[in-house]
């Protein structure tokens, strides 16, 4: 467990590259920090307009859905590097690193369940995934170095969201919505796992 997120791209050239490029021009990690909750509306509002993906305009929606996704995955990945690597982190930084993920969560979680019509789904998959978020910070505030281990710590839930919705997107015979569901409920369950997990772990270190 580190206080950063372990993510493979941070090394590769384009994403050096594109770091490099916004700290020379002055955009601040805060600023693409607020960009990912952009991206994770625009994610939701695909999703809940998407319908479940009921006909051509539904599907392409899907796509235009999961696309947002992982656009909101590229601004966690640059704020970060921008942050560390451009030398531009700020005092408050902590804040804007952590505040924009629960609202995309929320925003992306609660318009697929809001589009499928099943909006409780849709937010308690989010609520869930907050309080994984949760209690890696309270692990944090306690001393702990930060949990990020899963099965549903961020990059997974969006992995999943966004190849449900391509599937259901492509899929032929018409099924999309039940992928759309039981993504949701593998998200749901993912985040139970990962929040009992994270606590156990958590008061293991406590006890010493």
């Amino acid at each position: 467990m580190t206080d950063r997120r372990p993510i493979a791209s941070r090394n590769a050239s384009w994403a050096r590259r594109a770091a490099a490029w916004m700290a020379r021009r002055g955009v601040s990690p805060n600023q693409i920090s607020i960009a990912s909750i952009g991206a994770g509306s625009l994610a939701g509002a695909a999703f809940w307009a998407a319908d479940g993906g009921q006909g051509l305009g539904g599907r392409l929606l899907l796509l235009l859905g999961a696309a947002f996704c992982q656009a909101r995955l590229v601004c966690n990945l640059l704020d970060g590097m921008v942050a560390v690597e451009g030398g531009r982190g700020g005092a408050d930084g902590p804040f804007w690193n952590e505040f924009p993920d629960r609202v995309a969560d929320l925003m992306i979680l609660g318009g697929l369940g809001l589009g499928l019509g099943q909006p409780g789904l849709g937010f308690a998959a989010a609520a869930l995934a907050v309080m994984t978020a949760y209690v890696r910070e309270l692990g944090r505030a306690l001393g702990a170095p930060q949990d990020f281990a899963g099965p549903m710590a961020k990059p997974h839930r969006m992995a999943v969201v966004t190849g449900a919705a391509a599937l259901a997107a492509l899929w032929p015979f018409g099924a999309g919505a039940w992928l759309l569901q039981a993504a949701l409920w593998v998200i749901a369950a993912g985040c139970v796992l990962t929040v009992l997990g994270r606590s156990a772990r958590l008061v293991r270190r406590l006890r010493g």
